[in-house]
């Protein structure tokens, strides 16, 4: 991180050190130049000079050879009065010039860098100068440790630590010769007595170490390094040691080469006379860290609202963020639940990566921040979501991260991360959902849109859709199938065998044969998510699967087994049960109503049929209830006709199938009469109904030829009325409707006439005249035309076709069916997905012979764009499809883009081959909208030119960058012509280098300046900067270099406010960062110029930046307060009357909240920008929380009195608390004027 323009660049793992309070600061000769000191070199110099000494042979040798220890020496033996004369003039040669400018500012600034967050200061100073004493002389609260006197610096030391003694006021003997400046000092600090030697090594144990103004020819760095050689020589690992370092040009490699030979790691600076990126830097750090602005929470509020990508090794932000996240206090993760804006989900991808390590009794085990090993015991892990249950407590960083989940339910990707987890949610995640469900619940109950506004605007995805209402409740209820979780139904049936079934053993099973809902994420890419309308599978793809598997093998060898056989009538109540609960389940996930439901594709016949495929494994179910019940009805026939009965009353096709079949068993349980009712019950709908067809005809020709004359009569005119129109979709042509109803006349006639039923003459006139008409019309040997489902190769008159299993079988099927039908399913996806190499190989086969069914290629590739495909598609079916023609690519353009972006990251072959993809569609013409109001972020996103653009970033990002490392060719030239403004359709991937704009500028800053950055110039374009700052404000951050670099079109930019679109608000707060973040690059007359061209709008946004600014400067809020914000609102912030609205009122009133501690100053300063405020609850709820009116009673009723009038038409919530809380600390204040007419209000409500 850069502090000033051209400074030094502070790795972030010395930041996060420092932050954490590892870090000891060693202050060398160098901080005192400023107070007109000389170094060690110098001190030599001047102490010969002072003593009138010119120095002889053996003295200039020791100070040509840089052994200025060993010069002073020889002077102390050389001189006359030796020791004590060299000693007392120290006095005068070490006496600081504090009337030079900034003399003390950087001793200042360490002072404030060496204080932790605890208060402890930690700084150690090998200066023996008094500047440390002179400006700690007023500051008690630090304690000085002059040598040899010294703490042991273990975790509970605190003070100034003069290592090598510190020059006395007065010349006293005793004082002078405890000073450590001679290589007789130095050896009998760190040899002879040794007590520096055990004080460093101590030291390095327990500390990162940072040294400040040394050089690298430093005697002292020498004994310092040489006092750690023997530790590091019996193999103790230190903490990294660093040190600030100046280079020449040309220089730098063999300074790092120097430094780092003495296992220090340099922070490199350009050397000048006054060495001011050094002392510079010091100084804004210490700002920096003293206002809270590198404190984690701080981090948090910075980073949060970005959006987790890639970036350099130095400029690693998600690390950052992470690191500040995984503070044990949980204070960090708490801000990021609570912001407003909520930070976007994205972040979850990187929360859940294993990124670190524990290490239990000598175990090392990964964990992310989501899930955290913490002991040994197989089960001891802390989660928000599992495989299974877990009573092990949340800690405050993972409770926090469940609250900031909360803030997301309607967010699909959220469900599916949970499916993919395990689908067992932590009791406490599961309680905060469920309380935040009810909350929302609640206010639309009451029609509190004022606070359901606010929270929709807060968290875009909190109040969850009626879809995603649907999928939480299945979560919170326990209906996710978890992949470990596979009860074992062959362990049960062991059990069974040895001691039948018994009532433990029958509830067992229930649960064995429990239906659950599996998760998985939909292929749908380009749905419109603010759509309401959208139903579960639009937003998840979904199965029913049973909480066991494997039902029908492990079946096989009972279906003649006594015991079972027996068993099967007391099952009957409970695989009943199973089944309805499946057909709930469908119904909730809105593939199943009372007149609906695809068990005629899952299990096409009740009877045995070979069209039984047993790909469902739910359909068991069916199975074991039919010979349940065929068992019942051999011997409780009256118990198989109840419940055969009941299953004909039971909702859902299914049951009327089950019905159905028992009517046209053998076995006469279910009367013709009563068949027949059944038949024509509901206006004849399930005789004609798809949903119930092999059954309904089945029975039909089991009855018809028992039945009266009368009664065929009117099963016949039944039939010749044909089926009702509102079964079927309303949207089919009349054309198509009269030949679906001749057919199906035509079908269930000539069945029963075929059965034996001796038709009428009318009827029978009917069906001769469709058989004429249709020659075409047959039936099958096999009974399909029975089916409206049928898996086969074909040839049928509604066609649900099973794609073959064997390569040259599949390759025949493809060249006869190479695109999709809407009159025909088929499992093609199916197999794609659960028969890889068998697809991959019949489509290699076809493309040799130059075939390419587009259709089956499509589906291919976007069942391959998935986890657990993507490098194996890539590595088969990339040289496959690189021979393919243009036109075909074009064809295929969406697929291949999408496949690209997802297998971008990972691929391992053919990269040749996907930069070839690359060029193709870039060179493939397409249609771009020119609409001004277009989202052209979430345009780009889904457009094949984004995706590809995507794609090659992903593969950038594979590398780790480093700064100035310059793009690689094989992306430059063609990020090149993505920024020809001369190609329109190139703006969708302008969009996205402009997002990745801080990294490429890091990485090549002369290919970005002279490409990327003209896109962001108003003066150029207004569409192309609309595009470019729309793209970088997507995940905007204050990178000052870039910033400086484009200031004129960043300040511009604030005139063109209204043309960005959704993301205008962030550059509201990037402004608004900058002004509070002050760099030279700018100067506050042009920051407040740009502030006061924002609308009322972006003013808003402008003061909710400042209220989480506040809030990021966690414990350090006085501080930012009064040296950031407060000059901000005094400098930058507009002063005029047409800005002072009720909304902006509402942030300036919360700034006033967060303040907390300076609730009092800013309520003082922001008084009069207050008014009646008309979304008080939430404001309330802040002021109670924080506990303010009893802190400030008389600041907080003077607030109250501002913000709250009479004509609000429902009592805000918590200001009867608040108004107690004052009256409890300030009785006097109850007789206050302010306090009886908010206390009446408050009444006056009530009463009402």
């Amino acid at each position: 991180m850069q502090f000033i323009k051209n400074g030094p660049d502070i790795p972030e793992r010395l930041l996060q050190s420092h932050e954490e309070g590892r870090v000891v600061f060693f202050s060398g000769a160098g901080i005192s130049y400023p107070a007109g000191l000389p170094g060690f070199e110098g001190l030599v110099y001047q102490l010969y000079h002072e003593l009138g000494i010119t120095p002889n042979d053996v003295q200039k040798t020791a100070i040509d050879n840089k052994e200025y220890d060993r010069a002073i020496t020889l002077l102390e033996v050389y001189v006359v009065g030796g020791r004590e004369t060299v000693r007392k003039s120290l006095l005068k040669v070490l006496s600081p010039n504090f009337s030079l400018p900034n003399a003390t500012l950087t001793h200042e600034a360490l002072l404030i860098l060496s204080k932790n967050r605890k208060g402890q200061t930690r700084h150690i100073t090998t200066n023996i100068d008094p500047i440390f004493r002179e400006i700690t002389s007023y500051n008690k609260g630090v304690t000085p440790y002059v040598a040899p006197l010294l703490p042991i610096p273990k975790s509970s030391w605190n003070g100034l630590i003069y290592l090598h003694g510190l020059l006395p006021k007065e010349p006293e003997i005793n004082s002078l010769n405890e000073l450590v400046i001679s290589s007789g000092d130095f050896g009998r600090a760190y040899l002879n007595e040794g007590w520096a030697a055990r004080f460093v090594s101590e030291l390095f144990r327990n500390y990162t170490v940072c040294f400040v103004g040394y050089s690298i020819s430093d005697p002292i760095l020498r004994y310092m390094m040489d006092a750690l050689a023997a530790d590091s020589q019996m193999g103790e690992t230190l903490p990294e040691m660093f040190a600030f370092a100046s280079y020449s040009k040309g220089n730098e490699k063999a300074i790092i080469n120097e430094w780092q030979a003495k296992n220090v790691t340099p922070i490199l600076y350009l050397e000048d006379e006054s060495h001011i990126c050094l002392h510079g830097t010091i100084q804004r750090w210490s700002e920096t860290y003293r206002d809270g602005s590198l404190g984690k929470e701080r981090i948090v509020a910075d980073s949060a609202m970005l959006k987790p990508m890639a970036s350099t090794r130095q400029d690693n932000y998600v690390d950052r963020m992470l690191w500040a996240l995984n503070d044990p206090t949980g204070l960090p993760a708490k801000h990021f639940a609570d912001l407003d804006p909520v930070p976007t989900l994205d972040w979850l991808e990187p929360l859940c990566e294993e990124r670190y390590l524990t290490d239990l009794k000598n175990t090392k085990t990964s964990y992310s921040q989501i899930r955290r090993k913490i002991s040994m015991e197989p089960e001891a892990w802390m989660s928000l979501v599992s495989f299974s249950t877990t009573s092990c407590q949340l800690d405050n960083r993972m409770f926090h991260l469940a609250r900031w989940l909360t803030r997301h339910l309607d967010d699909p990707r959220l469900v599916i991360w949970i499916a993919k987890c395990g689908g067992q949610l932590h009791e406490t995640f599961a309680k905060l959902i469920k309380e935040q469900l009810k909350k929302i619940e609640i206010l639309k109950q009451a029609t509190n849109n004022e606070e359901l506004t606010r929270l929709q605007d807060n968290a875009p995805n909190m109040i969850p859709r009626p879809a995603m209402s649907t999928l939480w409740c299945l979560i919170l209820g326990g209906f996710l199938k978890s992949p470990d979780r596979n009860f074992k139904f062959y362990d049960w049936l062991e059990r069974f065998k040895f001691s039948g079934l018994t009532t433990p053993l029958r509830l067992e099973l229930r649960e064995i044969l429990a239906p659950r809902v599996v998760l998985r994420e939909t292929y749908k890419k380009d749905l419109d998510m603010l759509d309401e309308s959208l139903q579960v599978r639009d937003l998840v793809s979904w199965d029913i699967e049973l909480n066991s598997s494997n039902i029908y093998s492990f079946l096989q060898p009972y279906t003649n087994n006594s015991d079972w056989i027996e068993a099967l009538p007391r099952l009957l109540p409970d695989i009943t049960l199973l089944l309805r609960d499946t057909l709930d389940l469908m119904r909730v996930m809105g593939d199943a109503d009372d007149h609906h439901d695809f068990s005629y594709i899952h299990q096409p016949s009740i009877s045995d049929h070979f069209q039984n495929k047993e790909f469902y494994e739910w359909t068991a179910l069916i199975k074991m209830a039919k010979e349940a019940w065929i068992v019942t009805a051999q011997y409780n026939p009256q118990n198989a006709r109840l419940v055969a009965e009941d299953w004909f009353q039971t909702p859902y096709p299914l049951f009327k199938r089950l019905a159905f079949f028992t009517a046209a068993h053998p076995n006469n349980v279910i009367s013709i009469n009563q068949a027949l009712d059944w038949l024509l019950s509901d206006n004849c709908r399930w005789l004609w109904s798809d949903k119930t067809k092999r059954e309904s005809i089945r029975l039909l020709v089991d009855i018809a030829p028992k039945l009266e004359p009368n009664t065929l009569a009117t099963l016949e005119d039944a039939i010749m009325i044909g089926p009702p129109r509102d079964i079927y979709l309303k949207d089919i042509e009349n054309e198509r409707w009269i030949q679906i109803m001749d057919r199906e006349i035509w079908l269930r006639l000539l069945k029963i006439e075929t059965a034996g039923a001796k038709l009428g003459k009318n009827t029978k006139a009917k069906l001769d005249s469709l058989a004429i008409q249709h020659p075409e019309w047959q039936f099958a040997d096999d009974d399909r035309e029975e089916f409206s489902h049928w898996m086969s190769d074909g040839n049928e008159w509604i066609k649900s076709l099973d794609v073959p299993l064997s390569r040259r079988k599949m390759v025949a099927w493809l060249k006869q069916h190479p695109h999709v039908s809407h009159w025909e399913e088929d499992n093609w996806r199916q197999r794609c997905h659960d028969n890889f190499n068998t697809t991959v190989c019949a489509l290699f086969a076809l493309s040799q012979e130059d075939i390419w069914p587009i259709d089956r290629w499509r589906t291919a590739l976007r069942t391959w764009a998935t986890k657990g495909f993507l490098n194996r598609s890539w590595r088969y079916m990339a040289p496959v499809l690189n021979n393919a023609s243009n036109e075909i690519i074009q064809t295929l353009t969406n697929e291949i883009s999408w496949w690209l972006h997802e297998i971008a990251r990972t691929f391992e072959h053919h990269e040749a081959i996907f930069f070839s993809f690359c060029k193709k569609i870039l060179a493939i013409k397409f249609q771009i909208c020119s609409d001004a109001d277009e989202d052209v972020v979430a345009k780009s996103l889904n457009q094949p030119i984004g995706h590809v653009t995507e794609a090659l970033l992903r593969w950038w990002y594979r590398r780790e960058l480093e700064d100035a490392q310059t793009l690689p060719e094989e992306i430059k030239t063609i990020f090149t012509e993505l920024c020809n403004i001369n190609i329109d359709k190139y703006r969708y991937g302008r969009i996205f280098l402009a997002a990745n704009v801080v990294n490429l500028f890091r990485v090549d800053f002369e290919w970005t300046h002279t490409h990327l950055l003209p896109l962001f110039d108003w003066q150029n374009s207004q569409i192309e900067a609309q595009s470019a700052w729309e793209g970088f404000l997507w995940s905007p951050r204050l990178y000052w270099p870039l910033l400086s670099t484009i200031k004129a079109s960043f300040l511009n930019t604030a005139t063109h406010y209204q043309s960005l679109g959704k993301h205008k608000e962030q550059y509201a707060a990037l402004l608004t960062f900058a002004g509070l973040e002050l760099n030279e690059s700018f100067s506050i007359i042009e920051l407040r110029k740009a502030t006061r061209s924002l609308p009322i709008s972006g003013i808003r946004a402008s003061a909710q930046a400042l209220v989480r600014a506040l809030e990021g400067a966690g414990d350090q809020r006085s501080n930012y307060w009064a040296n950031r914000v407060l000059p901000y609102l005094q400098t930058i912030w507009p002063k005029s009357h047409e800005y002072r609205t009720s909304e902006i009122s509402e942030a300036l009133a919360l700034l006033c909240i967060v303040a907390q501690e300076e609730f009092t100053a800013a309520f003082n300063f922001l008084q009069h920008w207050l008014q009646p405020i008309e979304h008080l609850n939430y404001i309330l709820n802040k002021l109670d929380k924080l506990n303010l009116c009893s802190l400030y009673p008389e600041t907080a009723l003077a607030f109250l009195d501002l913000v709250i009038n009479e004509n609000k038409q429902w009592l805000p919530l918590n200001l009867k608390k608040c108004l107690k809380d004052i009256e409890t600390v300030e009785p006097k204040h109850s007789s206050d004027v302010r306090f009886k007419r908010l206390n009446e209000f408050a009444q006056l409500y009530e009463k009402s």
